[in-house]
């Protein structure tokens, strides 16, 4: 009897954790909502007192903002590229800052691999190619999105790109890299991993997340869900908002499972019964970006990934705890968002379960304890897990200068998950530092060669 009485109250704290957090989800759709309408008002009313600018001609023989290589914003884990959320800029207007920024949409949950293929055609146009076996495999359509112009078509090893990845978009262009390297794409057999000139992580999830296990998946394998979890929840809640598939709510945020077909036009309710039941679709063959977030998950695909010798990578790894008498806990309260404390707290003071198996030889648990909220900063700062990569801790700006390709610099930076993303006011003068020594860093590195010859040198 006492067994059941206590089984029972852990059900229970179950159901009012996952409710709390959904409410906490709720409200913050409802206030990005708020927010477009209040902005869009705002617009209209005010439009005739804007200031409009007038652009400076750039002196004779300079290098203009279309000749430098793009800058492109990859998004994270529920994340939105432009155009989505009523025009919600998910980089909290970042992307502004220089005049030569991509900010593409991907799949808010779906798999690391899936997201490298989008990000792909995206840039060089043409539709979305998965890849058969892959599509096979995982039991969705081998074909996507259709781009008719990609956003950069020229991409090409003279023609390279910078990336900066936000959490799980960090590890989105690691694998698309290693595509690029592998020859991945049909049709494109000249890409190499040179088409990368930079990648800057941003609380990148390298290495997985003991958040993870905290919301629903099983320690154990780092691949099934735990029967009654807040993961459950959200894997519900996406069959359902997917299979209504309301055109308008659709346009304003897409989870990216349009590649498995499960609205009512195509799946019915018998196959809708079959996506609740867990016998198909995205959360039935793991090919969602969760199980790519543990830390058994991330050493899958670490396993296959490489540091390259031609790449300058950089990696801001975020930290919101401290230690009291040896004792992880948050580091300040005011200084966390109120979404994440809780998970801060949880996360400082996470331990594997005794009866299951370490994710890796040498594993220990207070290695992990530091974290914000979402992402621990072990995880944060470069690849490690199998096999560590080159990195340098990066203290002040001399040292990495000058900065040398085929090395993870790594700087530890006081602040939660979603410091440097949506609410630009939370990183105040923080937020203009971090973002600003990105793109000139970009900016320094502009050419891995000799710079091209540009049209209006070529007359002299």
């Amino acid at each position: 009897m006492t067994r059941l009485w206590m089984a029972g109250l852990h059900l229970a704290e179950l159901f009012v954790s996952s409710l709390v957090h959904l409410l906490y989800g709720l409200y913050i759709f409802s206030t990005a909502v708020a927010g477009d309408l209040s902005q869009a008002l705002n617009e209209s009313l005010f439009k005739s007192n804007v200031n409009v600018g007038v652009k400076e001609e750039e002196p004779k023989g300079s290098t203009s903002a279309a000749d430098l290589p793009p800058i492109v914003l990859v998004h994270g884990i529920f994340g939105f590229g432009k155009g989505r959320l009523g025009g919600l800029s998910y980089f909290a207007g970042a992307e502004k800052k220089d005049g030569r920024v991509f900010v593409p949409d991907l799949g808010s949950l779906t798999s690391i691999y899936d997201r490298a293929r989008e990000l792909f055609y995206y840039l060089k146009g043409g539709q979305v190619d998965y890849g058969e076996e892959h599509s096979k495999a995982c039991g969705h359509s081998r074909f996507g999105r259709i781009y008719e112009q990609g956003h950069y078509p020229v991409w090409d090893e003279d023609h390279p790109i910078h990336f900066v990845g936000h959490s799980a978009g960090a590890q989105v262009v690691r694998v698309l890299q290693q595509m690029l390297a592998d020859k991945a794409f049909s049709g494109h057999e000249n890409t190499s991993e040179n088409w990368v000139l930079s990648v800057t992580s941003l609380s990148g999830a390298f290495n997985g997340t003991t958040r993870t296990y905290l919301d629903g998946m099983q320690p154990e394998d780092g691949r099934s869900l735990k029967p009654i979890s807040l993961l459950q929840l959200c894997r519900l809640g996406v069959i359902v908002y997917d299979w209504l598939g309301v055109p308008w709510l659709k346009n304003y945020y897409n989870f990216g499972f349009d590649h498995f077909n499960m609205s009512w036009k195509k799946r019915g309710v018998r196959g809708f019964v079959d996506c609740l039941l867990g016998n198909s679709g995205p959360f039935a063959s793991g090919d969602w970006i969760l199980p790519d977030l543990t830390i058994q998950g991330s050493m899958r695909l670490n396993s296959h990934l490489q540091t390259f010798p031609n790449t300058y990578y950089f990696s801001y790894a975020t930290k919101r705890t401290k230690k009291i008498m040896g004792v992880t806990v948050p580091s300040s309260i005011p200084g966390i968002h109120p979404l994440l404390f809780l998970r801060v707290l949880q996360m400082s003071q996470w331990r594997l379960p005794q009866d299951t198996k370490p994710p890796y030889k040498g594993y220990r648990d207070e290695d992990w304890w530091d974290n914000d909220g979402a992402l621990n900063t072990i995880s944060m700062t470069h690849p490690r897990l199998p096999v560590e990569h080159p990195s340098q801790l990066v203290v002040k700006d001399s040292d990495c200068q000058p900065m040398q390709p085929g090395i993870w610099y790594y700087k530890i930076v006081e602040g939660d998950h979603i410091l440097f993303i949506v609410n630009r006011e939370r990183a105040g003068v923080q937020f203009d530092l971090i973002y600003d020594s990105i793109f000139e860093r970009c900016r320094k590195h502009a050419f891995r060669k000799t710079p091209p010859t540009l049209p209006n040198q070529a007359e002299h």
